[in-house]
Protein backbone atom coordinates (compact mmCIF):
# COMPACT_ATOMS: atom_id res chain seq x y z
CA UNK A 1 0.00 0.00 0.00
CA UNK A 2 1.26 3.48 -0.87
CA UNK A 3 2.33 5.34 2.24
CA UNK A 4 0.48 8.47 3.26
CA UNK A 5 0.97 10.74 6.26
CA UNK A 6 -0.15 9.56 9.67
CA UNK A 7 -2.63 12.41 9.76
CA UNK A 8 -4.20 11.37 6.45
CA UNK A 9 -4.11 7.69 7.30
CA UNK A 10 -6.02 8.23 10.53
CA UNK A 11 -8.39 10.96 9.34
CA UNK A 12 -11.97 9.75 9.65
CA UNK A 13 -14.49 10.81 7.03
CA UNK A 14 -17.65 12.72 7.94
CA UNK A 15 -20.32 10.41 9.34
CA UNK A 16 -22.97 12.86 8.15
CA UNK A 17 -21.75 12.96 4.56
CA UNK A 18 -21.46 9.17 4.57
CA UNK A 19 -25.03 8.84 5.86
CA UNK A 20 -26.29 11.37 3.32
CA UNK A 21 -24.67 9.40 0.50
CA UNK A 22 -26.35 6.18 1.62
CA UNK A 23 -29.73 7.93 1.80
CA UNK A 24 -29.34 9.49 -1.65
CA UNK A 25 -28.65 6.04 -3.06
CA UNK A 26 -31.83 4.67 -1.48
CA UNK A 27 -33.85 7.59 -2.80
CA UNK A 28 -32.39 7.00 -6.28
CA UNK A 29 -33.60 3.40 -6.01
CA UNK A 30 -37.12 4.69 -5.44
CA UNK A 31 -37.38 4.57 -1.65
CA UNK A 32 -39.49 7.35 -0.11
CA UNK A 33 -37.36 9.02 2.58
CA UNK A 34 -37.66 12.34 4.37
CA UNK A 35 -33.99 13.31 4.42
CA UNK A 36 -33.40 15.64 7.36
CA UNK A 37 -29.72 14.86 7.82
CA UNK A 38 -27.65 17.62 6.20
CA UNK A 39 -27.41 21.13 7.64
CA UNK A 40 -28.37 22.59 4.29
CA UNK A 41 -31.38 24.09 2.52
CA UNK A 42 -33.53 22.93 -0.34
CA UNK A 43 -33.39 25.97 -2.68
CA UNK A 44 -36.91 25.22 -3.90
CA UNK A 45 -38.18 25.70 -0.34
CA UNK A 46 -35.63 28.19 0.98
CA UNK A 47 -34.11 30.15 -1.93
CA UNK A 48 -31.47 32.78 -1.34
CA UNK A 49 -32.76 36.37 -1.16
CA UNK A 50 -33.87 37.73 -4.53
CA UNK A 51 -31.79 40.86 -3.99
CA UNK A 52 -28.68 38.76 -3.32
CA UNK A 53 -29.31 36.70 -6.45
CA UNK A 54 -29.58 39.88 -8.50
CA UNK A 55 -26.34 41.21 -7.06
CA UNK A 56 -24.55 37.94 -7.81
CA UNK A 57 -25.60 38.07 -11.46
CA UNK A 58 -24.71 41.74 -11.67
CA UNK A 59 -21.24 41.19 -10.20
CA UNK A 60 -20.49 38.40 -12.68
CA UNK A 61 -21.65 40.53 -15.59
CA UNK A 62 -19.49 43.41 -14.38
CA UNK A 63 -16.48 41.14 -14.71
CA UNK A 64 -15.57 40.59 -11.06
CA UNK A 65 -14.06 37.20 -11.85
CA UNK A 66 -10.39 37.75 -11.05
CA UNK A 67 -8.58 37.20 -7.74
CA UNK A 68 -10.05 38.96 -4.70
CA UNK A 69 -7.96 40.61 -2.00
CA UNK A 70 -6.34 37.98 0.18
CA UNK A 71 -8.15 39.08 3.34
CA UNK A 72 -11.41 39.94 1.58
CA UNK A 73 -12.50 42.92 -0.49
CA UNK A 74 -12.12 46.19 1.38
CA UNK A 75 -15.72 47.23 0.76
CA UNK A 76 -17.08 43.97 2.13
CA UNK A 77 -14.91 44.14 5.25
CA UNK A 78 -16.09 47.69 5.86
CA UNK A 79 -19.70 46.58 5.46
CA UNK A 80 -19.18 43.61 7.79
CA UNK A 81 -17.72 45.90 10.46
CA UNK A 82 -20.80 48.12 10.15
CA UNK A 83 -23.19 45.15 10.12
CA UNK A 84 -21.69 43.56 13.25
CA UNK A 85 -21.59 46.89 15.06
CA UNK A 86 -25.24 47.62 14.27
CA UNK A 87 -26.59 44.16 15.01
CA UNK A 88 -24.33 42.88 17.78
CA UNK A 89 -22.88 46.05 19.22
CA UNK A 90 -19.32 44.78 18.61
CA UNK A 91 -16.75 47.35 17.46
CA UNK A 92 -14.17 45.79 15.15
CA UNK A 93 -12.31 47.57 12.38
CA UNK A 94 -12.36 46.29 8.78
CA UNK A 95 -8.73 45.20 9.23
CA UNK A 96 -9.81 42.88 12.03
CA UNK A 97 -11.98 40.88 9.58
CA UNK A 98 -10.94 38.04 7.32
CA UNK A 99 -13.17 36.78 4.50
CA UNK A 100 -12.92 33.24 3.11
CA UNK A 101 -14.83 30.64 1.11
CA UNK A 102 -17.27 29.83 3.89
CA UNK A 103 -16.77 29.19 7.60
CA UNK A 104 -14.93 25.87 7.25
CA UNK A 105 -11.56 27.19 6.01
CA UNK A 106 -11.70 29.90 8.67
CA UNK A 107 -12.17 27.35 11.45
CA UNK A 108 -9.30 25.32 10.02
CA UNK A 109 -7.16 28.47 9.91
CA UNK A 110 -7.88 29.20 13.59
CA UNK A 111 -6.67 25.74 14.52
CA UNK A 112 -3.57 26.07 12.38
CA UNK A 113 -2.77 29.56 13.66
CA UNK A 114 -3.16 28.83 17.36
CA UNK A 115 -2.62 25.14 18.02
CA UNK A 116 0.71 23.30 18.02
CA UNK A 117 1.07 19.51 17.81
CA UNK A 118 0.28 18.04 21.21
CA UNK A 119 -1.66 21.07 22.45
CA UNK A 120 -4.99 20.39 24.09
CA UNK A 121 -8.19 21.56 22.45
CA UNK A 122 -11.33 21.35 24.60
CA UNK A 123 -14.77 21.17 23.08
CA UNK A 124 -18.20 19.86 24.05
CA UNK A 125 -19.89 16.94 22.36
CA UNK A 126 -22.13 16.67 20.55
CA UNK A 127 -20.60 19.36 18.35
CA UNK A 128 -19.72 19.70 14.71
CA UNK A 129 -16.32 18.67 13.30
CA UNK A 130 -14.03 19.82 16.13
CA UNK A 131 -12.70 16.27 16.43
CA UNK A 132 -11.54 16.37 12.80
CA UNK A 133 -10.03 19.85 12.99
CA UNK A 134 -8.14 18.84 16.13
CA UNK A 135 -6.83 15.74 14.39
CA UNK A 136 -5.62 17.74 11.39
CA UNK A 137 -3.80 20.09 13.77
CA UNK A 138 -2.05 17.09 15.38
CA UNK A 139 -3.48 18.25 18.69
CA UNK A 140 -4.97 16.40 21.65
CA UNK A 141 -8.73 16.53 21.78
CA UNK A 142 -10.55 16.77 25.09
CA UNK A 143 -14.22 16.02 24.51
CA UNK A 144 -16.70 17.01 27.21
CA UNK A 145 -19.95 15.10 26.85
CA UNK A 146 -22.96 17.26 27.66
CA UNK A 147 -26.46 16.30 28.75
CA UNK A 148 -30.09 17.19 28.05
CA UNK A 149 -30.31 18.74 31.51
CA UNK A 150 -28.18 21.66 30.25
CA UNK A 151 -29.74 21.58 26.75
CA UNK A 152 -26.52 19.89 25.60
CA UNK A 153 -24.57 23.11 26.20
CA UNK A 154 -21.34 22.80 28.24
CA UNK A 155 -21.15 24.30 31.72
CA UNK A 156 -18.27 26.07 33.43
CA UNK A 157 -18.11 23.32 36.04
CA UNK A 158 -17.69 20.68 33.33
CA UNK A 159 -14.96 22.65 31.55
CA UNK A 160 -12.94 24.24 34.32
CA UNK A 161 -10.46 21.47 35.19
CA UNK A 162 -9.84 20.64 31.55
CA UNK A 163 -9.03 24.22 30.54
CA UNK A 164 -6.12 24.83 32.89
CA UNK A 165 -3.52 23.44 30.48
CA UNK A 166 -5.48 23.76 27.22
CA UNK A 167 -4.59 25.98 24.28
CA UNK A 168 -8.09 26.47 22.91
CA UNK A 169 -11.75 26.10 23.82
CA UNK A 170 -14.04 25.63 20.82
CA UNK A 171 -17.62 26.78 21.35
CA UNK A 172 -20.66 27.23 19.11
CA UNK A 173 -23.96 28.99 19.80
CA UNK A 174 -26.59 28.39 18.52
CA UNK A 175 -25.12 24.93 18.55
CA UNK A 176 -24.83 22.52 15.66
CA UNK A 177 -26.28 19.85 16.13
CA UNK A 178 -28.71 20.73 18.91
CA UNK A 179 -30.24 24.08 17.97
CA UNK A 180 -29.81 25.19 21.59
CA UNK A 181 -27.98 28.30 22.79
CA UNK A 182 -25.92 29.59 25.67
CA UNK A 183 -27.82 31.57 28.23
CA UNK A 184 -26.15 34.77 29.39
CA UNK A 185 -25.41 33.15 32.75
CA UNK A 186 -23.91 30.00 31.20
CA UNK A 187 -21.54 31.89 28.94
CA UNK A 188 -20.62 34.42 31.64
CA UNK A 189 -19.52 31.60 33.92
CA UNK A 190 -17.35 30.06 31.19
CA UNK A 191 -15.79 33.43 30.32
CA UNK A 192 -14.97 34.00 33.98
CA UNK A 193 -13.07 30.71 34.02
CA UNK A 194 -11.14 31.68 30.86
CA UNK A 195 -10.24 35.08 32.28
CA UNK A 196 -9.13 33.56 35.57
CA UNK A 197 -6.89 31.07 33.78
CA UNK A 198 -5.39 33.74 31.53
CA UNK A 199 -4.69 35.98 34.50
CA UNK A 200 -2.65 33.14 35.98
CA UNK A 201 -0.93 32.13 32.73
CA UNK A 202 -0.03 35.59 31.44
CA UNK A 203 -0.20 37.15 27.99
CA UNK A 204 2.49 34.89 26.47
CA UNK A 205 0.59 31.66 27.17
CA UNK A 206 -3.11 32.39 26.72
CA UNK A 207 -6.13 30.13 26.47
CA UNK A 208 -8.08 31.10 23.34
CA UNK A 209 -11.78 30.74 22.55
CA UNK A 210 -12.99 29.89 19.07
CA UNK A 211 -16.56 31.18 19.03
CA UNK A 212 -18.61 29.88 16.11
CA UNK A 213 -21.73 32.02 15.75
CA UNK A 214 -22.65 31.08 12.20
CA UNK A 215 -26.31 30.61 13.26
CA UNK A 216 -26.61 33.70 15.49
CA UNK A 217 -29.15 35.47 13.27
CA UNK A 218 -31.46 32.45 13.56
CA UNK A 219 -32.72 32.74 17.13
CA UNK A 220 -36.41 32.25 17.83
CA UNK A 221 -38.98 33.67 20.19
CA UNK A 222 -37.44 35.19 23.30
CA UNK A 223 -34.10 33.48 22.70
CA UNK A 224 -31.22 35.98 22.59
CA UNK A 225 -27.76 35.40 21.18
CA UNK A 226 -24.85 36.13 23.51
CA UNK A 227 -21.12 36.25 22.83
CA UNK A 228 -17.97 36.45 24.99
CA UNK A 229 -16.82 39.96 24.02
CA UNK A 230 -20.22 41.56 24.53
CA UNK A 231 -20.26 40.07 28.03
CA UNK A 232 -16.64 40.85 28.91
CA UNK A 233 -14.49 43.32 26.98
CA UNK A 234 -11.52 41.54 28.59
CA UNK A 235 -12.32 38.51 26.40
CA UNK A 236 -11.47 40.45 23.24
CA UNK A 237 -7.75 39.43 23.06
CA UNK A 238 -8.68 35.76 23.42
CA UNK A 239 -11.79 35.40 21.22
CA UNK A 240 -11.87 34.57 17.52
CA UNK A 241 -15.34 34.74 15.96
CA UNK A 242 -16.56 32.58 13.08
CA UNK A 243 -19.51 33.87 11.07
CA UNK A 244 -20.89 33.96 7.55
CA UNK A 245 -23.68 34.31 5.04
CA UNK A 246 -24.51 30.64 4.57
CA UNK A 247 -27.08 29.78 7.22
CA UNK A 248 -29.19 32.87 7.90
CA UNK A 249 -29.57 33.58 4.18
CA UNK A 250 -29.84 29.94 2.96
CA UNK A 251 -26.68 30.60 0.95
CA UNK A 252 -24.59 27.53 1.78
CA UNK A 253 -23.29 27.30 -1.78
CA UNK A 254 -22.44 30.98 -2.16
CA UNK A 255 -19.37 30.49 0.08
CA UNK A 256 -18.90 33.77 1.90
CA UNK A 257 -17.69 33.39 5.46
CA UNK A 258 -15.88 35.77 7.77
CA UNK A 259 -13.87 35.73 10.95
CA UNK A 260 -12.99 38.63 13.22
CA UNK A 261 -10.77 38.91 16.24
CA UNK A 262 -7.32 40.01 17.44
CA UNK A 263 -5.48 41.51 14.44
CA UNK A 264 -2.24 39.54 14.94
CA UNK A 265 -4.21 36.28 14.82
CA UNK A 266 -6.31 37.38 11.85
CA UNK A 267 -3.07 38.24 10.02
CA UNK A 268 -1.70 34.72 10.57
CA UNK A 269 -4.98 33.17 9.46
CA UNK A 270 -4.83 35.33 6.32
CA UNK A 271 -1.34 34.02 5.55
CA UNK A 272 -2.41 30.40 6.04
CA UNK A 273 -5.48 30.70 3.82
CA UNK A 274 -3.51 32.68 1.25
CA UNK A 275 -1.20 29.73 0.76
CA UNK A 276 -4.08 27.36 0.08
CA UNK A 277 -6.24 29.83 -1.87
CA UNK A 278 -9.36 29.44 0.25
CA UNK A 279 -10.71 32.82 -0.82
CA UNK A 280 -14.34 33.58 -1.32
CA UNK A 281 -14.90 34.37 -5.03
CA UNK A 282 -14.74 38.07 -5.80
CA UNK A 283 -18.19 38.27 -7.39
CA UNK A 284 -19.77 36.66 -4.32
CA UNK A 285 -17.98 39.15 -2.08
CA UNK A 286 -19.11 42.13 -4.15
CA UNK A 287 -22.67 40.83 -4.13
CA UNK A 288 -22.64 40.25 -0.37
CA UNK A 289 -21.39 43.77 0.32
CA UNK A 290 -24.08 45.32 -1.85
CA UNK A 291 -26.81 43.10 -0.45
CA UNK A 292 -26.04 43.74 3.22
CA UNK A 293 -26.30 47.47 2.56
CA UNK A 294 -29.95 46.98 1.60
CA UNK A 295 -31.07 46.91 5.20
CA UNK A 296 -34.82 46.79 4.59
CA UNK A 297 -34.47 43.79 2.27
CA UNK A 298 -32.10 42.03 4.67
CA UNK A 299 -34.51 42.54 7.57
CA UNK A 300 -37.49 41.39 5.51
CA UNK A 301 -35.70 38.22 4.41
CA UNK A 302 -34.56 37.37 7.93
CA UNK A 303 -38.06 37.89 9.29
CA UNK A 304 -39.51 35.59 6.64
CA UNK A 305 -36.98 32.78 6.87
CA UNK A 306 -37.08 32.79 10.66
CA UNK A 307 -40.87 32.52 10.63
CA UNK A 308 -40.79 29.59 8.22
CA UNK A 309 -37.95 27.77 9.98
CA UNK A 310 -39.55 28.33 13.38
CA UNK A 311 -42.85 26.95 12.11
CA UNK A 312 -41.15 23.75 11.01
CA UNK A 313 -39.05 23.38 14.16
CA UNK A 314 -42.03 23.94 16.41
CA UNK A 315 -44.21 21.69 14.28
CA UNK A 316 -41.81 18.79 14.76
CA UNK A 317 -41.31 19.67 18.42
CA UNK A 318 -45.05 19.67 19.11
CA UNK A 319 -45.46 16.41 17.18
CA UNK A 320 -42.86 14.66 19.30
CA UNK A 321 -44.35 16.09 22.50
CA UNK A 322 -47.77 14.78 21.47
CA UNK A 323 -46.31 11.33 20.83
CA UNK A 324 -44.54 11.46 24.19
CA UNK A 325 -47.82 12.32 25.91
CA UNK A 326 -49.40 9.31 24.19
CA UNK A 327 -46.76 7.02 25.66
CA UNK A 328 -44.32 6.67 22.80
CA UNK A 329 -40.61 6.49 23.78
CA UNK A 330 -39.72 9.84 22.21
CA UNK A 331 -38.91 13.37 23.31
CA UNK A 332 -37.54 16.65 21.98
CA UNK A 333 -35.95 19.82 23.33
CA UNK A 334 -37.79 23.03 22.55
CA UNK A 335 -36.06 24.77 19.63
CA UNK A 336 -34.08 27.92 20.37
CA UNK A 337 -31.96 28.62 17.29
CA UNK A 338 -30.32 27.38 14.07
CA UNK A 339 -32.14 24.90 11.82
CA UNK A 340 -31.99 21.89 14.13
CA UNK A 341 -34.27 20.08 16.54
CA UNK A 342 -32.86 17.79 19.22
CA UNK A 343 -34.92 14.59 19.20
CA UNK A 344 -34.90 11.54 21.46
CA UNK A 345 -36.07 8.23 19.99
CA UNK A 346 -35.34 5.44 22.47
CA UNK A 347 -36.19 2.16 20.81
CA UNK A 348 -33.39 0.02 22.21
CA UNK A 349 -34.72 -3.33 23.34
CA UNK A 350 -37.89 -3.02 21.32
CA UNK A 351 -38.85 -5.62 18.75
CA UNK A 352 -40.06 -4.90 15.25
CA UNK A 353 -40.98 -7.67 12.81
CA UNK A 354 -39.12 -10.21 14.92
CA UNK A 355 -35.92 -8.13 15.25
CA UNK A 356 -34.82 -6.55 18.52
CA UNK A 357 -33.03 -3.21 18.23
CA UNK A 358 -29.97 -3.12 20.50
CA UNK A 359 -28.08 -0.04 19.32
CA UNK A 360 -28.66 3.51 18.15
CA UNK A 361 -27.24 2.53 14.77
CA UNK A 362 -29.98 -0.09 14.44
CA UNK A 363 -32.59 2.46 15.49
CA UNK A 364 -31.31 4.91 12.86
CA UNK A 365 -31.49 2.17 10.23
CA UNK A 366 -35.05 1.29 11.30
CA UNK A 367 -36.10 4.92 10.99
CA UNK A 368 -34.68 5.16 7.47
CA UNK A 369 -35.86 1.83 6.09
CA UNK A 370 -39.18 1.40 7.86
CA UNK A 371 -40.37 4.90 8.71
CA UNK A 372 -38.71 6.78 5.85
CA UNK A 373 -37.14 9.27 8.26
CA UNK A 374 -33.43 10.08 8.02
CA UNK A 375 -31.95 11.98 10.98
CA UNK A 376 -28.42 12.00 12.42
CA UNK A 377 -27.52 10.20 15.67
CA UNK A 378 -25.57 12.32 18.12
CA UNK A 379 -22.70 9.81 18.04
CA UNK A 380 -21.89 11.26 14.60
CA UNK A 381 -21.04 14.46 16.49
CA UNK A 382 -18.74 12.81 19.03
CA UNK A 383 -21.31 11.81 21.65
CA UNK A 384 -21.39 8.32 23.12
CA UNK A 385 -22.59 5.57 20.79
CA UNK A 386 -25.16 4.71 23.44
CA UNK A 387 -26.82 8.14 23.13
CA UNK A 388 -30.47 7.93 22.06
CA UNK A 389 -30.56 11.54 20.81
CA UNK A 390 -30.65 12.69 17.18
CA UNK A 391 -30.37 15.87 15.09
CA UNK A 392 -33.30 16.71 12.83
CA UNK A 393 -32.51 19.43 10.27
CA UNK A 394 -35.45 21.35 8.79
CA UNK A 395 -33.73 23.15 5.91
CA UNK A 396 -35.16 20.61 3.47
CA UNK A 397 -38.54 20.12 5.19
CA UNK A 398 -41.76 21.07 3.44
CA UNK A 399 -44.79 21.99 5.53
CA UNK A 400 -46.56 18.83 4.41
CA UNK A 401 -43.66 16.62 5.51
CA UNK A 402 -44.33 17.29 9.20
CA UNK A 403 -47.68 15.47 9.26
CA UNK A 404 -46.32 12.76 6.95
CA UNK A 405 -43.46 12.00 9.33
CA UNK A 406 -45.69 11.65 12.37
CA UNK A 407 -48.24 9.53 10.53
CA UNK A 408 -45.42 7.15 9.56
CA UNK A 409 -43.85 7.17 13.01
CA UNK A 410 -47.11 6.40 14.76
CA UNK A 411 -47.94 3.63 12.30
CA UNK A 412 -44.56 1.94 12.57
CA UNK A 413 -44.06 2.46 16.29
CA UNK A 414 -47.50 1.32 17.40
CA UNK A 415 -46.19 -2.21 18.15
CA UNK A 416 -43.71 -0.72 20.66
CA UNK A 417 -46.06 1.84 22.19
CA UNK A 418 -45.65 1.73 25.97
Amino acid sequence: MTKVSNMAANLVGSEIIKLAGEIKAKIAEGQRIHNFTIGDFNPEIFPIPNALEEELIKAIREGHTNYPAANGMQGLREELARFIKKNQGLSYSPDEFLVAGGARPLIHAVYQALVDPGDKVVFPVPSWNNNHYTHMAHAERVMIETSPESNFMPTADQLKEHLKDARMLALCSPLNPTGTVFSKEQLEAICEVVLEINKERGENDPLYVLYDQIYWMLCYGETAHVDPVSLFEEMRPYTIFIDGLSKAFAATGVRVGWSFGPPHIIAKMRAILGHIGAWSPKAEQMATERYLKQEDKVEAYLTDIKERLSMRLNGFYQGFQAMKADGYPVDAIKPQGAIYLTVKIDLKGFEYNGTVMNSTKEVASFLINEVGLAIVPFYAFGASETSVWFRLSVGTASEASIAEVFDALRAKLSPVNV
